[in-house]
């Protein structure tokens, strides 16, 4: 048995109960379940379609997003997750670059690495190097001033976290920045790389070994053998290149708002949905989301 899950934004809920019973019809699925009215809503297949991406394409255009998974161990029970454009709206380097005077420098060679046009640690130490000399007070700065949550991070935390599910932060980012993001998002773990700074400026280099695509492997590896759980038992979540290895280990690994040829080798793509999107995939109802 399968799940089919239709979802589009939370700020502007308008999915379409006409819509969701054609489909539902069409595909002869059961009886929808309204998970969020105007928001989400699912329904039980037997099979997989065979036209699937055809029809999650037209519905890309009306802003809605389809979902179709095994029915069976969808609740996870770890969350894995990406922070700069995932878990946080905004990628710390690039503001780290526009404090230090090369923000569109550092942009270009950001979304290049994130699109999988550039190695990411050759990427990262290059962009790395460009803040060197920058006080270290600017991260704080940053910090309060420059970063925002991502929509529906905190109830995805929280809701999960009220299941029993672990929940960890891997980055390509910093740890000054996983930190503080893990503490208020309510993260039971955090992994990253080191700023290195030398009286209280950054040196324009970073801890080794830099953790990039492989070590976020790792960490899903090292986590789940450690708390007993299978990989099909994680969720993953992320936007870029680096994150495809886990994305594809995990048993869901969600390409949330991602670059076009990162999505593509992902089976859930969330481009209208927000964070929320990953518990009405997993079956949570509004009604069931905790805010922490």
């Amino acid at each position: 048995m399968f799940v089919a899950t239709l979802l589009t934004s939370p700020a502007n809920p308008t999915l379409d109960p006409a819509l969701v019973e054609n489909l539902r019809n069409a595909w002869g699925g059961g009886d929808a379940q309204w998970l969020a009215p105007g928001e989400a809503a699912e329904f039980a297949l037997s099979e997989m379609p065979d036209n699937q991406w055809d029809v999650w394409g037209d519905l890309q255009k009306l802003g809605v997003d389809l979902v179709i998974q095994p029915a069976e161990g969808r609740r996870k029970k770890m969350l894995l997750a990406d922070m700069d454009s995932t878990m946080i709206q905004q990628e710390c380097i690039d503001e780290l670059a526009d404090e230090a005077g090369v923000g569109d420098r550092v942009k270009d060679i950001t979304a290049r690495a994130m699109n999988g046009e550039l190695d990411f640690d050759g990427a990262l130490t290059e962009r790395v190097g460009l803040l060197k000399g920058l006080d270290e007070s600017v991260i704080a700065k940053v910090l309060a001033e420059r970063i925002t949550f991502m929509p529906g991070g905190k109830a995805l935390l929280a809701t999960m976290k009220a299941n029993g599910a672990y929940a960890a932060l891997v980055s390509g980012g910093f740890t000054a920045f996983t930190a503080k993001v893990a503490a208020d998002l309510g993260f039971d773990e955090n992994r990253a790389n080191t700023l290195l700074t030398d009286n209280g400026m950054l040196t324009g280099d970073v801890g080794r070994p830099i953790l990039g695509r492989e070590a976020k492997v790792q960490a899903l590896k090292e986590i789940t053998t450690r708390l007993g759980l299978t990989h099909g038992d994680v969720m993953a979540v992320g936007d870029g290149a680096n994150d495809l290895g886990m994305l594809g280990l995990a048993g869901a690994g969600v390409a949330l708002h991602a670059k076009p040829s990162v999505a593509a080798e992902c089976d859930i793509r969330i481009n209208h949905g927000d964070l929320t999107a990953l518990l009405y995939i997993q079956g949570y109802s509004k009604t069931e989301f905790s805010e922490g």
